[in-house]
């Protein structure tokens, strides 16, 4: 029973004066509530002014920044035309080159074509020749090697 008694003692001495410890808050009259609520509603103003001046230049750097997109946009059209205009010509140059090549070609193998025939009609005549030339001599002809 001393234990509880002492207990209950303790607990009042040390929880009983944070009880009267809360101040009461002094009343606040209307005029200070109009006054603060005018102070929020000129803060809120300038903080919409604020917004709009942001969300302003924010939309202008945008609009800057699509207007170079666009003359990077036409710079790489000028030079996609450019290479456009170099493939063009590459191919011509290279159906140049073909026929070129085509027209050597044909004229190679007609001098081939006539040396071959020419050569052929040497052979027949040296071999006449030699032929003529034995049987005047009245001989054997020699063996060719």
């Amino acid at each position: 029973m001393k234990t509880v008694v002492l207990f209950l003692s303790l607990f009042f001495y040390l929880f009983l004066p944070l009880a009267f410890a809360v101040d009461v808050a002094p009343r606040i009259g209307d005029r200070e509530i109009i006054e603060s609520l005018a102070e929020l509603k000129e803060g809120q103003r300038a903080l919409n002014q604020r917004l709009d001046d942001l969300t302003s230049s924010t939309d202008r750097r945008f609009d800057d920044m699509n207007k170079r997109f666009d003359d990077v946009n036409k710079r790489f059209d000028d030079m996609n035309k450019r290479f456009d205009d170099m493939n063009r010509r590459f191919d011509t140059l290279q159906a140049t080159l073909w026929l070129f090549i085509s027209i050597v070609s044909i004229i190679l193998g007609a001098m081939g074509k006539i040396l071959w025939e020419h050569q052929k009609q040497l052979t027949a005549i040296h071999i006449v020749l030699e032929t003529h030339a034995i049987k005047k001599q009245g001989g054997v002809p020699a063996a060719r090697g």
